[in-house]
């Protein structure tokens, strides 16, 4: 299978990096492919700050097309998003305008009142907010805060103000704040909406000119240009229109939608980006909060980000059976048998899939998109999982 190489900074070897499990990585993902897990992979990898990695193979669809996936390709990163928000909350709490201890209410008055008024700013960095979660989490019969901001949507009579807040929390908690581990997209919506209000700036604005702007990281917003929209993955036929149309400047990617979601942020999973551009990300907290000259935030803030902040709280979300969930600011943090990276990493997963893996001790970040094919039925371990074993399986 052909793999196309991007842009690096050294041979793998000069950071002490095995190059022969990179052949091992383009081997088990061209396998991959063909046993139709996944349609493509693109992925990029650093060690010591220098990019050692770099490249792609397979389709860059999911029509059955063959045009090939780049390393350059754009991508929804989906719930990755969700560690720009984090930042952007510890931003606001290094510069005193927050306080991750804070309740949300006094923010959004929505919050204010019961059953609500006990959640804080680290409950919902935490997904244990106690307000309902994704769909699918659990066999129970519950509305999404989407889909009730839909439902609501439909009933709006276009005149009032539509308060998509209101909406969203109308059937109440599922649990109290901090009882349980609950994956909740929607509390991102939420952070993304106090960064709004805190900082005087739309919270999309405040991400680029904050975070993406400073780091370099060209091909990732809440928006696409023509240049974007040409590298996207191709997801549906649909898609594949609006794309071409933002391409050839037919219509503008910032252009309003015209109902009720454009004043929701897109914080919970509104980002595209590339891999080169999340490990430039990534980097920035595998040293310290700096990165290339660029101050993202203070050591002490990513010390926090990294460390876990809930204790004896179970999850039980997507059939789990863990009773101690361990969750940092924003982060993932994993300890199971399935990953080899050290104690100290921090991670987030995008559904559809994409990863990204910081770990702090080896100052190893990675970065790798494999969307699933129909052999993932759904969701896969192996393009994500066995991925991070084998790249981490280089370190010298």
């Amino acid at each position: 299978m052909d793999i196309i190489y991007g842009t690096t900074d050294c041979t793998p070897a000069e950071t002490g990096y095995d190059a022969g499990r990179l052949d091992k990585l383009n081997e088990r993902l061209a396998d991959m492919i063909d046993r139709r897990v996944i349609h493509g992979a693109s992925y990029c990898i650093s060690h010591k700050g220098r990019v050692i990695a770099h490249a792609a193979l397979g389709r860059n669809n999911s029509l059955g097309e063959n045009t090939p996936m780049k390393p350059d390709t754009v991508f929804d990163i989906a719930s990755i998003t969700k560690v720009f928000t984090a930042t952007a909350i510890m931003q606001l709490v290094e510069d005193g305008m927050l306080n991750l201890n804070d309740y949300a209410g006094i923010y959004l008055p929505q919050l204010s009142k019961e059953p609500f008024s006990r959640i804080k700013l680290i409950h919902l960095l935490t997904h244990t907010s106690g307000l309902y979660p994704d769909a699918g989490c659990f066999d129970e019969e519950y509305l999404s805060a989407w889909e009730l901001i839909q439902k609501s949507a439909e009933q709006w009579d276009g005149k009032s103000e539509f308060d998509w807040i209101a909406a969203a929390i109308s059937q109440g908690m599922r649990r109290s704040p901090g009882e349980e581990w609950q994956y909740c997209s929607f509390a991102f919506a939420l952070l993304g909406e106090i960064v709004s209000r805190v900082s005087g700036m739309n919270v999309h604005d405040y991400i680029a000119d904050r975070i993406i702007k400073p780091l370099g990281l060209y091909y990732t917003g809440f928006y696409l240009d023509a240049d974007t929209a040409k590298r996207m993955y191709l997801y549906d036929e649909r898609y594949k229109s609006d794309l071409a149309k933002i391409a050839s400047g037919e219509i503008d990617g910032r252009r309003p939608s015209g109902t009720v979601w454009d004043n929701i942020p897109g914080t919970a999973g509104g980002l595209t980006s590339t891999v080169y551009d999340l490990v430039r990300f990534g980097n920035a907290f595998a040293f310290g909060g700096r990165f290339n000259g660029v101050r993202l935030l203070g050591r002490k803030s990513v010390e926090k980000m990294a460390k876990v902040q809930i204790s004896g709280i179970p999850d039980r979300c997507w059939g789990a059976e863990e009773d101690n969930r361990l969750y940092g600011v924003g982060f993932d943090i994993r300890r199971t048998p399935s990953f080899s990276y050290s104690d100290n990493t921090i991670l987030h997963e995008g559904a559809g899939a994409s990863s990204l893996d910081i770990d702090l001790d080896e100052r190893l970040c990675a970065a790798w998109f494999v969307p699933f094919d129909e052999g993932a039925n759904g969701w896969s371990a192996e393009p994500l999982y066995n991925v991070q074993n084998i790249i981490w399986s280089g370190l010298i």
